[in-house]
């Protein structure tokens, strides 16, 4: 993944946002001018505009409290440039009264991260009457290739991806954390995919993201047709497993770089939920071999790839 840098105007300082481009790594970008107010969208067309929406493993993930009914976690999260989703956003021929949205999804357009993504938008940011405007006249559209329900966080990604785009294309001028704070919203992985980085040390609930020095992992992918459901998982390990680390834990593998974890760690040392969803899913078992690791609350695994 290349490290070139874009631009993202920021409304409090004039100085410009650096934002990685792993999250606008686009085939086609538009050319809307970062103006206080947009243009208006019946006098300008807008062209297409296409993001790499890419998913993501937990090198290891392991539990250090709760809050309330939420887990503090701390883990290592590491882009996967081998698989991703196309998100595009679409002008349309005609105005629209509702938020449109193309892709086979696995669940109601109420329940879509995107669509969830789209209401916090109108409520966060500083011009809801032209987001809405804008997306009478644009439909977004994902080419998915990434599992859904399997721990490669498609939907966080596909998320990410959205406020990304949305803040360009509507020239909202949000940074860098106000995207986050949008994103934290909608599920703990979104500042994750925000920030872009190949590789973090993800901890809180999801909201602190620290890049850690190393290139995303050559990495074999597999996912079982087995759906986990992640609350289900969490609620066993909680009345089952439940234990924090230590602190002289934590600071280890806060150090560690992922390809010590991965050829020194076994599914179960790795990731603190990997024996809830094995009780939960034991058809899940049988995919489990040597130097294979659980991503998320499963079904997904992952190896270093064999040359």
């Amino acid at each position: 993944m290349d490290n070139d840098h874009i631009p993202i105007r920021s409304t409090k300082s004039k100085k410009q946002k650096l934002i990685n481009r792993s999250i606008l790594n686009q085939d086609e970008i538009g050319t809307l001018a970062n103006k206080q107010k947009p243009p208006p969208l019946e006098k300008k067309r807008t062209p297409n505009m296409r993001v790499k929406s890419f998913a993501k493993v937990n090198i290891f993930l392991k539990i250090t409290g709760t809050r309330g009914k939420y887990h503090e976690i701390l883990s290592r999260f590491m882009t996967v440039n081998t698989l991703f989703d196309d998100v595009t956003i679409i002008q349309t021929s005609g105005r629209t009264d509702e938020f449109s949205l193309e892709g086979k999804f696995g669940c109601s357009l109420q329940n879509n991260l995107i669509y969830k993504t789209y209401m916090q938008l109108l409520a966060e940011c500083h011009d809801p009457d032209y987001v809405r405007l804008f997306y009478r006249n644009h439909k977004v559209a994902v080419e998915k290739r990434i599992p859904e329900f399997g721990g490669f966080g498609g939907g966080p990604s596909n998320a990410a991806a959205f406020i990304v785009l949305s803040n360009r294309v509507c020239s909202l001028g949000m940074t860098l954390e106000e995207m986050c704070c949008v994103g934290a919203n909608i599920g703990a992985d979104v500042p994750f995919f925000i920030h872009g980085f190949e590789s973090a040390n993800v901890s809180g609930i999801g909201e602190i993201v620290e890049q850690f020095p190393e290139n995303a992992l050559d990495l074999d992918l597999i996912c079982p047709d087995i759906q986990c459901n992640t609350g289900l998982v969490y609620e066993h390990y909680r009345n089952n497993f439940y234990e924090e680390i230590t602190l002289e834990e934590n600071i280890s593998y806060r150090k560690m770089k992922s390809i010590e974890v991965m050829k020194s760690k076994t599914a179960s040392e790795a990731n603190d939920l990997f024996k809830s969803t094995v009780c939960l899913y034991p058809e899940l078992e049988k995919h489990v071999g040597e130097g294979w690791l659980m991503s998320g609350t499963g079904s997904s695994m992952f190896s270093l790839r064999q040359r």
